[in-house]
C-alpha cells in the first residue's frame, strides 16, 4: 500500500545527513563531554560545534544556548525559572500567556495558579492571533513574564512577536516564546523579535527525538530547576546527550541552508492541497486562512464528521494526518485551540490538520486529494449530524 505522511508537526523523520552525523557518537566516539581526556574533549568539541549551529539558526550567541531534553523541558525551565528569579515582592508574580499555547506552556501556567500566582490568558482573534493592544492592557507592575508562542502547532498561525517584544521591553518584562513549530521553518532572529527566552525542539525539524534547546539572552535572570553538576553554566546539570545534541546541530545547519527554498515549495503544495479539498469537499473550510502561517500547515473543518474517525479512515487508506497536537491525540474534549478561535465543539471535533514536510511531493498531494474526499463522503453517509445539516440547507 502507498503510504503518505502529512503529520510533520507531530514529528519529522531524521534526515539522512543528521543520522550520519549522530552514528559516530553512538559507537566509537563515546566520551563524556565533561571528561578532560581525549575521548571527552572530542565529545566536548562536537557539543560546542552543535551549540554554534543552533545559535546561528536563531541569530543568537553560542553561550546563550542551553541544551535540554526537548520543548517541554525548555518551556518549563523558561516559565518556572523566570518566575522564581523574579524574587520576593509585595505582590505575587504575574504571567501573561495566550489561550492557544501548547500544553507544555498552559499546564505550566496552571501549575503556577495552583501556587496562588496570577496568570492572564489572552484571547485570540478568529485566525488565532493575539492582539498587541490586548497584551499591552494586560501588563501590570507585578508582571514577571510574557510567554506567547511563535507559531501555533494546530493552525500554523504566526504571532506578531516583534510588536510583543517591543511591549515587553517597554514594560521591562521578560519575554519567552515557544518556537517549537517555527524553528527550522521560519527565519528567526532573537534580537529582531525582542525575545529573552526561546524554546525549540529537534524532532520538529529532522533531528532525533529527546533533544531540544532553550535560548537564554545574556543577563537574563533564570533560576535553575535541576540540581547536580555544573554542566552548561549550571543552567542544566546532567551528562549531555552528545549524539542527540550533534544531531540537533546538524539539523539546524541543514535548516539554514534549505529553509527559503523549502518554504516556497512546501507552501505551494499546502495551498494546492487546501484549494483542492475546498473544491472537492462540500461544506469544508480552512481555519486561520487569513493569518500569516507556517508554510507547511493546513487545518480544515469538514462539517458533520468526527475528526478522529476520519483520521482512522484515512490511515487505513494510507494517509497519515491528525486532529491536532499529537500529545492530545485521543482526548475527549475538542481542541482548545479551535474553540479559542470561535469554533463550536462539533466543528472543532470535525477538523483535521495536514502538515507537510521537506520530502512531501506533488504526488503525495495528489494522493491526498484523491482519498480525502472519498473518505469524507463515506463517513458523511453514516452521519446523522451531517444529514440534518444538509436537510436544513436544502
Amino acid at each position: 500500500m502507498n503510504r503518505v505522511y502529512l503529520d510533520h508537526n507531530a514529528t519529522t523523520p531524521v534526515a539522512c545527513e543528521v543520522l550520519e552525523s549522530v552514528l559516530p557518537y553512538l559507537s566509537g566516539e563515546y566520551g563524556n563531554a565533561a571528561s578532560i581526556h581525549t575521548f571527552g574533549q572530542k565529545a566536548r568539541g562536537a557539543v560546542e560545534t552543535a551549540r554554534e549551529q543552533v545559535a546561528a539558526l536563531i541569530g543568537a550567541r553560542a553561550q546563550e544556548i542551553v541544551f535540554t531534553s526537548g520543548g517541554t523541558e525548555a518551556d518549563n525551565h523558561a516559565i518556572f525559572g523566570a518566575v522564581a528569579a523574579a524574587g520576593p515582592s509585595s505582590s505575587s508574580p504575574h504571567v501573561i500567556t495566550s489561550s492557544i499555547e501548547h500544553e507544555a506552556v498552559l499546564n505550566a501556567c496552571q501549575a503556577l495558579e495552583e501556587q496562588s500566582m496570577d496568570v492572564t490568558y489572552l484571547a485570540v482573534d478568529p485566525d488565532g492571533r493575539v492582539h498587541p493592544d490586548e497584551l499591552r492592557r494586560a501588563v501590570r507592575k507585578e508582571t514577571a513574564l510574557i510567554t506567547i508562542m511563535h507559531a501555533n502547532n494546530e493552525l500554523g498561525t504566526v504571532q506578531p512577536l516583534e510588536d510583543i517584544g517591543r511591549i515587553a521591553a517597554a514594560a521591562d518584562v521578560y519575554f519567552h516564546t515557544d518556537a517549537v513549530q517555527s524553528a527550522g521553518k521560519l527565519p528567526i532572529d532573537v534580537n529582531a523579535l525582542g525575545v529573552d527566552l526561546l524554546t525549540l525542539s529537534g524532532h520538529k525539524f529532522y533531528a532525533p527525538k529527546g533533544v531540544g534547546a532553550l535560548y537564554i539572552r545574556s543577563g537574563t535572570r533564570l533560576r535553575q530547576l535541576l540540581y547536580g553538576g555544573h554542566h552548561q553554566r549550571g543552567f542544566r546539570p546532567g551528562t549531555e546527550n552528545v549524539p542527540g545534541i550533534v544531531g540537533l546541530g546538524k539539523a539546524a545547519e541543514l535548516a539554514r541552508q534549505s529553509m527559503d527554498q523549502d518554504a516556497i515549495r512546501i507552501s505551494a503544495l499546502r495551498d494546492r492541497l487546501e484549494q483542492g479539498l475546498l473544491e472537492r469537499v462540500p461544506h469544508s473550510r480552512v481555519n486561520a486562512a487569513n493569518a500569516p502561517r507556517t508554510p507547511n500547515t493546513a487545518n480544515l473543518t469538514f462539517h458533520g464528521l468526527e475528526g478522529e474517525a476520519l483520521v482512522i479512515a484515512l490511515d487505513l487508506k494510507g494517509l497519515a494526518c491528525s486532529t491536532g497536537a499529537a500529545c492530545s491525540s485521543g482526548a475527549v474534549e475538542p481542541s482548545h485551540v479551535l474553540t479559542a478561535i470561535g469554533l463550536p465543539p462539533e466543528e472543532a471535533r470535525a477538523s483535521l490538520r495536514f502538515s507537510l514536510g521537506r520530502h512531501t511531493t506533488a504526488t503525495d498531494i495528489d494522493f491526498a486529494l484523491e482519498i480525502v474526499p472519498v473518505a469524507v463522503h463515506q463517513l458523511r453517509e453514516f452521519s446523522p449530524t451531517y444529514r440534518l445539516r444538509a436537510a436544513a440547507r436544502s
